[in-house]
């Protein structure tokens, strides 16, 4: 096999099978909280020591360390991210069951005791990163005494260390204080890691990020999807912006502006995957790999963020597709009036990231929902398409530098922010400059999972919640109630800047 094997192209022969039920049963076990004893592979049984030893090996592994960022992206992400927020919001539908989950996210009423959650959609993260991070591990364990050619060696070891911090990233932002695996876990004392301190993720994360950009590619040279050195670069300035560590967020970032490998699609809209093209294009820094079909590395996402119910005709005027279904049961994530708002008279980004369409059997007013537009595009199969997921764009690191060098006092950060805003077909900002660009990101990265961390990590999450809160029940009408309907007793109830840890980690791990 072909060390430049896609990332879309995953565990296919019987052997690597074989190892990837190894993992996933080490990772059911960290689930579980069973109390029987792990099973030990004897030596001369496939174990992934034993397993991990050619290119193909390890070109495989890494492979499988992306597939679990289909499954975080595609429904329980964009919920904590982004209608966690006051970006986006549910649409309720008032003839069908309370749908708790997505609502106490969005209500910011999720039930928590002892920190400590049962919400699904949060057990969905949590779990989904630490497939990353133990598949990353394993790697990372094996693959310096691996005898192989020594630029593939190194372009694995660099995806694995970006994936691993990436995934701590996210982590630390949603939870704050969460178990810090660096090795492969082989008996239930290693599973049961004491919390982690914010600081100390931060510490290893960065130490990831740094390690990682050496080893890896530059765009032009690596395989589109696959992670990058200007990834790395990104991750780590992203950080160090979170950190409020300006200075080393200034150099990480401007170098990635000085390689030249990134520019602004000229037009906003083609800035995002298409179906089938359009991929990986000249702006992304980094993507989540989807693919339409029947082999599994499907997306439907778009799906999710539609208001209900729809009938069939409906469905089939959004997708495009031949086979339409009705759907019934709660939209999530639509645009709210806050968001609508926030976009300037002449921003040609309002009309590429929302539009508008007509659910003839809503019962709120005449059924014309906003719904997110950047990931409308037509597919062949209904719930099933190939729409890649954005995670860093390169506007995002213009908009990044431009908050490092304000935060500083120096020249040059609107120059930047001009970047993005000429490309949106606006003039010149207004105002405080550390404002502007604040507010520039919530345009430009709107429905892209942006806006919980940036409300959190400029400390502005509570106020802003709790005045999105008393907006939503004072006029509950705007915010996509029927008539007579209201939000619930509990909504905005329990405002807080960090998730509770998933209950069901809870029976593994005597340290929640």
């Amino acid at each position: 096999m072909s060390k430049n094997i896609s990332i879309s192209t995953i565990f296919k022969n019987e052997k690597m099978k074989k190892i990837f039920y190894f993992i996933a049963a080490m990772l059911g076990f960290l689930a579980s909280g069973c109390d029987e004893e792990l099973t030990i592979f004897p030596e001369d049984s496939l174990s992934v020591p034993t397993f991990f030893k050619t290119e193909e090996d390890f070109t495989q592994a890494i492979n499988g360390t992306y597939v679990p960022l289909r499954n975080i992206n595609n429904a329980s992400k964009p919920y904590l991210a982004e209608m966690h927020s006051d970006n986006t919001y549910y649409a309720r539908n008032t003839a069908f069951g309370a749908t708790d989950n997505q609502e106490d996210i969005a209500d910011h009423s999720i039930p928590s005791d002892g920190g400590i959650t049962a919400n699904s959609h949060v057990y969905n993260v949590y779990v989904g990163y630490y497939e990353v991070i133990a598949r990353a591990n394993q790697i990372l364990a094996t693959i310096d005494e691996a005898d192989i050619d020594a630029a593939v060696k190194a372009n694995v070891k660099g995806q694995a260390l970006f994936l691993r911090a990436y995934s701590y990233f996210d982590l630390a932002q949603f939870f704050g204080s969460v178990p810090m695996h660096l090795e492969p876990v082989v008996d239930r004392e290693g599973a049961a890691l004491p919390l982690a301190s914010e600081d100390e993720l931060y510490a290893q994360i960065i130490e990831d990020a740094k390690a990682a950009i050496p080893l890896l590619p530059l765009k032009s040279q690596q395989q589109p999807g696959r992670v990058t050195s200007g990834a790395a670069q990104t991750l780590l300035g992203n950080v160090y912006v979170v950190r409020k560590q300006w200075g080393e967020a200034e150099t990480v970032l401007q170098a990635v502006v000085d390689s030249e490998e990134y520019m602004l699609m000229p037009n906003y809209e083609d800035a995002f995957s298409g179906n089938s093209d359009n991929k990986n294009n000249m702006e992304s820094v980094f993507e989540i790999q989807y693919r339409e079909g029947a082999d599994g590395l499907n997306g439907s996402f778009l799906y999710n963020f539609l208001p209900r119910p729809l009938t069939a005709d409906e469905v089939g005027s959004i997708t495009g597709t031949s086979n339409p279904q009705p759907l019934n049961g709660e939209g999530n994530n639509i645009p709210t009036p806050d968001i609508i708002e926030a976009y300037e008279d002449g921003d040609l980004r309002e009309d590429a990231s929302i539009m508008y369409i007509t659910a003839s059997e809503s019962f709120w007013e005449n059924g014309v929902y906003p719904i997110i537009k950047k990931y409308v595009e037509p597919h062949a199969l209904n719930g099933n398409h190939g729409m890649n997921w954005p995670v860093y764009r390169y506007s995002e690191v213009l908009l990044l530098l431009a908050e490092a060098l304000e935060e500083q006092n120096k020249s040059g950060a609107d120059t930047y922010l001009k970047m993005v805003r000429d490309r949106a077909g606006l003039g010149d900002y207004s105002g405080d400059l550390g404002e502007a660009i604040f507010n520039e990101r919530r345009v430009e990265l709107a429905f892209e999972n942006k806006r919980w961390f940036d409300l959190v990590r400029t400390g502005r999450a509570i106020d802003v919640i709790t005045a999105h809160g008393n907006k939503i029940k004072a006029n509950p009408i705007d915010y996509y109630y029927p008539v007579g309907a209201e939000p619930r007793g509990n909504a905005f109830t329990n405002i807080t800047e960090r998730y509770a840890l998933p209950a069901a980690e809870s029976s593994l791990n005597p340290n929640f």
